[in-house]
Formats: C-alpha cells, structure tokens, sequence
C-alpha cells in the first residue's frame, strides 16, 4: 500500500477493480480539517479520464504493469497482430484492448503492451509517429495572411489538420496524444 502522500504523476494504482494512471496530483491544504488529495486519473483499459478526490491519509494499492516492446505486423478479421521484440512470439489483440491508438498504427510501427497479471490492458504508443499524407487539397501561395491549415487524410484513414504546404505523398509526423500535425519528416 501507499500513502496518498507518495503518490505522483505516472503511478498506476488499483481502485475499485480497475487499474487508473494518476495524470495529475494537487495536494488541497483546507483551513480547517484534513488535507485533501485531487487526482486526475486515467483508466487504462477504456482511457477515459475522471478527477476525483481523497482524504490525505487514504492509502491506495499500485498497479504493477508490465510494459513489452512489441512490434505491429498486421490487421487480420478484427484482431491486430503484434511481435514482441525479445521471444518473436505474436500477441493478438481486439479493437477493444487497443482503443483509439488503431488510429495510428501501421505496419513496422514499434510501441509497447501493457500488461496487469499476464492480462493485456493497453498499448502505448511513441510520442509522435510518422505517416504518409493520402489525399489533401492542392494549397495555394496567397491563400491565407498568415500560413493557415488544410484537411489531410493520411494512410491510417484518419483526417489531420496540417499546413498548406503539405502535398500528397509527403510523410508527415503526428503528435499521438493530440493527434496533431508536429512537422513535416525528412
């Protein structure tokens, strides 16, 4: 167990069956009482975020998961195939399991699984991977004052917003926690 006090941005811990990443820590000191903890915490199955508050004296239990280099190979009927990087052995995976990181995956593409007691829970992906522009409108010199921005699909499917200097067939890198454009890739 661990103190309310110990807690920090990063630490997995368990509550109420499911496993939460604390993402953001402020320590409430009140006038009069207790000092309260508020938590911003991510569940890492569904990555839905929630705030919630604790006593200072609460004590949590942490989540020890397990983090594996695996590599991405393909998409076959609904399951997503990943190498791991030390034995080669393949590990499917549900659209479920993934969440919103199918978005960016494509093939080649090195990330990480999660594991909590050899049950797969997320992956984790670079900060910022590099994807290839599909389809864009052709941008024009003169059409904006100051740069402005333009709808590109990229080999993923998804839509980003990106510069109008970006053309079809550049490759392009894209921040994976806010989906967006960071700079065109060399």
């Amino acid at each position: 167990m661990i103190d309310a006090g110990e807690l920090r941005k990063g630490i997995a811990i368990e509550l109420e069956g499911e496993i939460y990443q604390v993402t953001d820590y402020r320590h409430i000191k009140m006038g009069r009482g207790s000092a309260q903890i508020r938590l911003r915490l991510r569940d890492i199955r569904s990555n839905n975020t929630t705030e919630r508050s604790f006593q200072a004296s609460d004590k949590f239990t942490p989540a020890f998961l397990e983090h594996r280099s695996v590599q991405y190979l393909y998409s076959d009927g609904g399951l997503y195939y990943f190498m791991d990087n030390e034995s080669y052995e393949q590990i499917a995976l549900t659209a479920d399991q993934i969440g919103e990181a199918i978005s960016y995956l494509k093939e080649g593409l090195n990330l990480e699984i999660l594991t909590h007691k050899g049950e797969t829970v997320s992956i984790e992906l670079p900060a910022a991977v590099e994807l290839q522009v599909t389809e864009t409108e052709p941008g024009f010199k003169g059409d904006t004052a100051t740069g402005g921005n333009k709808p590109a699909k990229v080999e993923t499917g998804i839509t980003i917003q990106v510069p109008l200097f970006i053309n079809v067939g550049d490759v392009i890198k894209v921040d994976t926690r806010n989906g967006e454009y960071l700079e065109k890739a060399s």
